[in-house]
């Protein structure tokens, strides 16, 4: 026995030995990738300890030895672009050959899903699909994939585009690159690291985390590895299961749990609206049951009310008084009408069924969209409900990608750096609206951390939130998504950015607009000003679309003035009448106004009110009624000319 034992030992380390021993990159690059141009060209791997490595690429050979870590990395000189090439890397005992490797422009395509959305599900996918062979756009898919500590991998291969991989791509990142191409005429690597309903603090490092005084505090509560969440998500789980009164329920049980009668005196509580991750239900994915009794006062006018919910990750079905009143599929706002009758003086019972599917769980909206209303009477919601677990899904034990900030550079991003790139396309905000205004922090800071890991100011092009109707937000009640735009706008301040303004082509009520080519073709021109701008022409800042610059009151007048305005201002009106434009007093009450365009300005007043103090465009959730343009056919910047206090501005991170 012991000499099967360690001829079985010898045998491992020989197999351990030889794997070690061969050469081998991460799957950034492939054959079919496309490299930087006019960069220096990392390119990197791993091997034995103290290895020969060879890259040779066209006229190109650069000679290195691997660390005692196993480590290695060349870098090739700047080339122009071209190919395709062969990439040959050797080693001791094996030779890496990539095939078809072209050097052009290479774009990270990030985000959540309205980057990752793919062509298949845009507009005119069926007419664009088959017309779809662009041998010179390639696209890296990064397979999904969360972490608490960095890789140095991914998972996934590069493809070019034609009609049987075209539908897989980013469209976004497709109609960007097919315009790009068209201005450039060069080829266009795409690598798409994107990942639906996510935060920017997990696409940002610990370390930028904790250079944030807010967020440090964030930072210094990660789980330091991976197995350690795991372990206590599950013992965390187990213990909930045990203290919870008579543990999971039958189906029998639950059709009881939306009845008034029912006793839920043994039923934990928890305060909604909010991420139950972050509630005392830490990578919990399954069904919890909320319920909150609620009394209306004897001679209230109940007739003609209303449910608010808010969004909710990520189904419901609810229920009053042991009525369903309703139920919703996605992360979007619910309204549900209650029959006259349904509700009546004194006690009552809503019962909300949510079935999460996989990271935050809970009612998601903002505390005041949380109530029963009607014409004269408002019951707020918000504060403590009473839950139990229904179900728990077995991927209950892993974190979702919104469970721990960092989760998605460390598994996403950081095994492409230093990978050479021409920028960042990003499209991002809808998850982080409801903390708008530490946005205006976060977003620059993740954009800046990046940078620093790359270790070069590359242009990064982002995308203004397009119009949906999130929560019914404007300048009387305040907008959560109008202030997310607000900060996306004040991170222009950063060099080397610009952004995508696209209020005009959102869908009211769909968070995923289907418009995605004007979306990758205004990407594109910002592109052309920002990343490829020639010397000595004058920059063209067009498209930009026109932006506040300041405002002037005569009279009863406010005349906005704007930059970026092109060859002049322009309405898209039949009638050429302006929408959009709200003005206020010192009373701060706002009022639709007439506006009308004068020169490179604008000129708005109302009625109601005599001195002007403040004027907001586009300053709602729902925006898609602006229509001010500029002549090159490129929309206006939502904005605000006062300061006046949010309604996202006590939010922070670990709040959801």
């Amino acid at each position: 026995m012991k000499r099967f034992t360690w001829h079985l030992l010898f045998i491992t380390v020989i197999t351990a030995q030889t794997t070690f021993a061969d050469v081998h990159l991460p799957n950034v690059f492939g054959s079919h990738m496309v490299l930087q141009r006019h960069k220096p060209v990392p390119v990197w791997g791993w091997a034995d300890s103290g290895e020969k490595i060879t890259v040779t690429l066209a006229n190109q050979t650069k000679i290195t030895k691997a660390g005692k870590d196993g480590k290695w990395r060349v870098t090739l000189e700047k080339m122009e672009a071209g190919g395709p090439y062969q990439m040959l890397v050797k080693g001791k005992n094996n030779t890496v050959t990539f095939d078809d490797v072209l050097a052009g422009e290479v774009w990270i395509c990030s985000g959540q899903s309205n980057m990752e959305w793919p062509l298949s599900s845009a507009s005119n996918a069926k007419t664009e699909i088959p017309l779809a062979n662009y041998p010179n756009i390639r696209q890296l898919l990064v397979k999904k994939e969360v972490s608490l500590t960095p890789k140095d991998n991914v998972e996934g291969n590069w493809s070019i585009c034609t009609p049987e991989t075209a539908p897989q791509f980013t469209a976004i990142g497709y109609f960007f690159a097919k315009q790009l191409q068209k201005e450039l005429n060069v080829p266009i690597g795409l690598i798409n690291t994107s990942w639906g309903g996510t935060h920017s603090e997990t696409w940002t490092s610990r370390e930028a985390m904790n250079r944030n005084d807010e967020l440090r505090v964030e930072a210094n509560k990660l789980p330091a590895t991976d197995a350690e969440v795991i372990r206590s998500g599950t013992a965390r789980t187990q213990v909930l299961l045990k203290t919870q009164q008579g543990g999971l329920p039958t189906t029998a049980d639950e059709q009881t749990w939306a009845t008034p009668a029912l006793n839920d005196s043994e039923w934990k509580t928890m305060n909604m609206p909010g991420d139950w991750e972050w509630s005392g239900l830490p990578t919990l994915d399954g069904t919890v049951w909320f319920r909150q009794e609620v009394i209306i006062p004897d001679g209230s006018k109940i007739q003609g009310m209303t449910l608010h919910i808010g969004s909710v990750a990520d189904n419901d079905s609810t229920f009053v008084n042991g009525e369903l009143v309703g139920s919703t599929k996605g992360n979007k706002a619910r309204e549900y009408a209650l029959p006259d009758g349904l509700l009546k003086a004194g006690r009552n019972v809503i019962a909300v069924r949510v079935t999460d599917t996989g990271g935050s769980g809970g009612l998601m909206g903002r505390p005041d969209q949380l109530a029963i209303s009607g014409e004269n009477l408002t019951i707020p919601l918000a504060g403590a409900w009473k839950y139990r677990v229904a179900t728990v899904f077995s991927s209950s034990y892993k974190p979702g990608p919104n469970t721990y900030a960092t989760q998605l550079f460390n598994a996403m991003l950081n095994p492409l750096i230093p990978y050479a790139i021409g920028g960042v396309i990003w499209y991002q905000g809808e998850s982080n609206a409801g903390r708008a205004y530490q946005y205006r922090k976060t977003f620059p800071l993740m954009i800046q951390d990046w940078r620093q890991h790359w270790g070069y100011d590359f242009p990064f092009l982002f995308v203004q939130l397009a119009s949906y109707n999130a929560a019914n937000g404007d300048s009387r009640h305040g907008s959560a998504w109008a202030e997310l735009r607000e900060a996306q706008t004040m991170t222009l301040q950063l060099p080397n950015t610009g952004m995508a303004v696209t209020s005009d082509i959102g869908e009211r009520t769909d968070i995923h607009p289907k418009n995605k080519l004007d979306v990758g073709n205004r990407l594109a021109a910002e592109a052309m000003r920002v990343a490829y701008q020639k010397q000595g022409v004058p920059t063209n800042d067009a498209s930009r679309g026109p932006q506040f610059n300041k405002m002037v009151v005569d009279g009863n007048r406010a005349i906005i003035q704007f930059r970026n305005s092109g060859a002049g201002l322009m309405a898209k009106d039949k009638y050429g009448y302006l929408k959009g434009f709200e003005i206020a007093g010192a009373d701060k009450k706002f009022y639709y106004a007439k506006a009308a365009i004068e020169g490179n300005a604008v000129v708005v007043n109302a009625d109601s009110v005599t001195v002007p103090v403040a004027v907001r465009y586009g300053w709602a959730d729902d925006n898609g009624d602006v229509n001010l343009y500029n002549q090159e056919n490129f929309p206006a910047v939502p904005f605000r000319t006062d300061t006046w206090k949010g309604i996202t501005e006590a939010a922070k991170f670990g709040d959801q």
